[in-house]
């Protein structure tokens, strides 16, 4: 029973397997490997050859039920197989027949077509091009409109041809080149107005002298013509002018000279391509570089009248040109960039005209700059600039122009003060005497009769210094032509520049002349005395200027207030010292003639000659005196009094001298009594009574102290103020006291008499005393 059962099974899984390959067609794969895997292929084997042969026999079984059909339909297709054959070959007559028949229809059709393929192409020819012309001759004409420099309408024909007729020819190639090609012409347009405006500026700036001188021209006729324009902007009306009337560059304005088109056109090429920004950014960085280097003065400006007319034409010029762009550039340049340029340049060019200004030393060419900046100041202010500084600058170099001024009549005085020789001037006709009064306006005691030859108490300085003066204020009254100053400022201003010349650099050059070792006393005393008369003058020269000026007269008050009448105060005094330098040298000779016996035993009974001598020359100078004014007389004296009385001391206290005799003492006693006298006389008036004597009361206690022998009365009353020896110091009277002793050891007879032993026991006492004292 399970043999059965297993059998059946075995059957059922071939079965399995059978139905599995007749179902699938295609992949056997999973079945063949069941059956391998089982290991039964063998019986697997005779199981489909069981299947096929199945299979077989219902392939024979069913052959045999329809074989009888099947050989009666093969008769039916033999038969058909004729017919057909039949109707082929009507077919291919028919055939045959038509395509001889529609051979010439099919020809005619062909062309018919071909010609209305042509026909139609033609039209869309015609109407491509019909939209490509326009693209083409637009192309053409922005061509012709950039080889003819023509670059705003050159971007209005790009445009056309970017946004009218080029998107109606989109499809084709050249189209897209030419879309390519658009923004490299709106770049070369922008290179070719940019390189426009850099050649516009560069001529510009070469153009710019041309400018300013031009401006400056129109300005000087304005003036000429009508003095009130200055502060008022002209303009030129030209309407009524016929516009083909050729004008000569004298009839042209600055502006009319320049052709700014390059400006407007490129300006509205930035307008176009959307730069503006950019345009207006470069010109003005452009503008301002150029400014830099206009402003930049020459070297050596100074040397020349050209120099400075280049550098303020070329200024002028440049800022007219921006004020013209400033109106018509259509916001090219705004009003705050050219204020703020204008500032910058006005201090760069204030300092460079005060900077080379100052080295000039010609006074032509500082008048002559002068009238430059007052050309430039006016022509600036009618174009609305603001000029202040430069107002501030002429004033400045008014006053370098007096300093210049000064120093050319610096050398005209020390010419005339080289060549003159002080003498008071005599004259020897009525001819030569009038010259005088008409050259110099003195107005001292005239007698009524001159009597020839007759002095004038002043040398002939006075005359020449006086007419240099007048000179000099004619010079200094044409700067402040044109200067639109008051009648007050210029008088002012004159008296001033008068007052230094004749404080600061006149009594500088007698001061020099006073220190000269050819210039003696007699000569410091005219010049003194000249000095007194010019001083005397000035209400004359105050006169004069009050009459060129218009202004009235400051009389003698306001010319004291200014120190006319002590002008030559430095002068004086460097005269006084000088006076009193060159005395004490002439004493010193007469001190170098001291031929003093300091052993002598008995005085001679009278000073001693060059004491005379001394005091002659004293008395007859002073008395020469009598001419200049009492305090220069009163220093002198006391500063000869003061040198005789050191000199005395001094020779008494000479470290040389080591021996003094008391005849030596009494000499010196009658020397000094001379000069005493000669104190006490008041050779010189207006000093104080016993002033003079001061300068001898040393001397004098120290002598009468020895002489008296009064030492009991000097170290009672030491260092008491009511003491008749309180000059004496210790010190001194111990010198004496030793020259004194050295000189009795000399005398070998002193050992004998009992009066000079005590005398010396007494020196020797005092001696010790003093040296007690001067410790202390």
């Amino acid at each position: 029973m399970d043999r059965l059962v297993k059998d059946h099974n075995e059957k059922s899984q071939y079965d399995l397997y059978l139905q599995e390959i007749e179902g699938i067609d295609d992949y056997w794969g999973p079945t063949f490997r069941a059956v391998f895997d089982n290991n039964e292929h063998v019986e697997f084997k005779e199981k489909v050859e069981e299947r096929i042969k199945h299979h077989d026999r219902d392939i024979e079984r069913l052959c045999n039920v329809y074989y009888q059909g099947f050989i009666e339909s093969v008769r039916e297709l033999l038969e058909v197989k004729s017919q057909s054959k039949n109707l082929n070959n009507q077919v291919v007559a028919i055939d045959k027949h038509l395509q001889t028949t529609s051979q010439a229809i099919s020809k005619s059709g062909a062309e018919l077509l071909k010609a209305r393929k042509v026909q139609s192409n033609i039209a869309v020819v015609i109407a491509q091009l019909n939209l490509c012309l326009p693209v083409f001759l637009t192309y053409s004409k922005l061509q012709k409109q950039i080889s003819d420099k023509r670059y705003y309408p050159a971007l209005k024909t790009l445009e056309e041809l970017e946004h009218q007729h080029l998107p109606h020819v989109s499809n084709y190639r050249f189209s897209n080149q030419l879309r390519e090609k658009i923004p490299k012409y709106r770049d070369k347009i922008e290179a070719a107005s940019m390189s426009d405006l850099k050649d516009f500026l560069e001529n510009i700036r070469k153009f710019s002298p041309k400018i300013g001188e031009v401006a400056t021209r129109h300005t000087s006729e304005q003036l000429a013509t009508d003095p009130t324009v200055i502060g008022r902007k002209k303009k030129r009306n030209l309407t009524n002018q016929d516009s083909t009337t050729n004008f000569s560059e004298e009839d042209l304005s600055a502006q009319e000279l320049i052709d700014f088109s390059p400006i407007y056109r490129g300006l509205h090429i930035a307008h176009a391509l959307g730069k503006v920004s950019n345009f207006e950014a470069y010109y003005r960085a452009e503008r301002t570089k150029q400014a830099r280097l206009v402003l930049q003065p020459p070297t050596n400006m100074h040397e020349s009248e050209e120099s400075y007319r280049n550098y303020i034409y070329a200024v002028l010029g440049f800022f007219i040109l921006e004020d013209h762009v400033l109106n018509t550039g259509r916001g090219l340049i705004t009003k705050a960039f050219l204020e703020d340029m204008w500032s910058m340049a006005l201090s760069k060019i204030t300092t460079a005209l005060q900077t080379h200004s100052a080295y000039c030393t010609d006074a032509t060419l500082i008048l002559r700059i002068k009238d430059l900046i007052m050309l430039f100041c006016t022509t600036l202010r009618n174009y609305g600039y603001s000029v202040k500084p430069l107002w501030e600058l002429v004033r400045e170099l008014r006053d370098h122009y007096t300093e210049v001024l000064m120093q050319r009549w610096v050398q005209v005085f020390r010419e005339i003060l080289s060549k003159e020789d002080y003498q008071p001037i005599e004259v020897h006709n009525q001819e030569e005497f009038e010259h005088v009064l008409l050259t110099f306006p003195w107005d001292g005691d005239l007698p009524d009769d001159v009597t020839f030859p007759y002095s004038f108490p002043f040398s002939r300085m006075v005359p020449k210094i006086y007419q240099q003066v007048k000179e000099f204020i004619y010079a200094c009254l044409k700067f402040s032509e044109d200067l639109n100053l008051s009648q007050v400022e210029v008088d002012e201003m004159i008296r001033k520049s008068m007052n230094l010349l004749l404080t600061r650099s006149f009594s500088g050059c007698l001061s020099s002349i006073f220190r000269s070792p050819h210039v003696g006393l007699q000569e410091i005393t005219q010049i003194i005395v000249d000095t007194g008369y010019l001083e005397d003058a000035n209400v004359y020269l105050d006169q004069f200027i009050s009459n060129i000026t218009g202004e009235e007269s400051r009389g003698a008050t306001v010319g004291t207030i200014q120190g006319q009448y002590g002008m030559f105060r430095v002068a004086r005094e460097d005269a006084v010292r000088q006076i009193s330098e060159k005395l004490r040298q002439k004493l010193n000779e007469f001190l170098e003639l001291e031929t003093y016996d300091w052993t002598l035993v008995e005085p001679k009974g009278h000073a001693s000659s060059f004491i005379s001598d001394i005091i002659a020359f004293l008395q007859t100078t002073f008395h020469s005196f009598t001419h200049l004014p009492p305090e220069v007389a009163q220093v002198a004296c006391r500063s000869a009094c003061e040198h005789i009385a050191k000199s005395m001391f001094a020779m008494l206290m000479n470290t040389e001298i080591r021996q003094i005799s008391m005849g030596a003492l009494n000499q010196l006693n009658l020397d000094l009594l001379q000069c005493e006298q000669f104190a006490a006389s008041e050779p010189v008036k207006g000093l104080q009574q016993d002033e003079l004597l001061a300068y001898f009361a040393k001397l004098r206690e120290l002598l009468d102290l020895f002489i008296t022998w009064d030492w009991p009365t000097y170290f009672h009353d030491y260092a008491q103020e009511t003491s008749k020896y309180k000059k004496v110091q210790p010190d001194i009277a111990i010198v004496l006291l030793e020259k004194l002793k050295e000189g009795d050891r000399k005398n070998i007879f002193t050992v004998l008499n009992k009066n000079e032993r005590d005398k010396k026991k007494l020196l020797e006492t005092v001696l010790k005393q003093l040296k007690q004292l001067s410790v202390k």
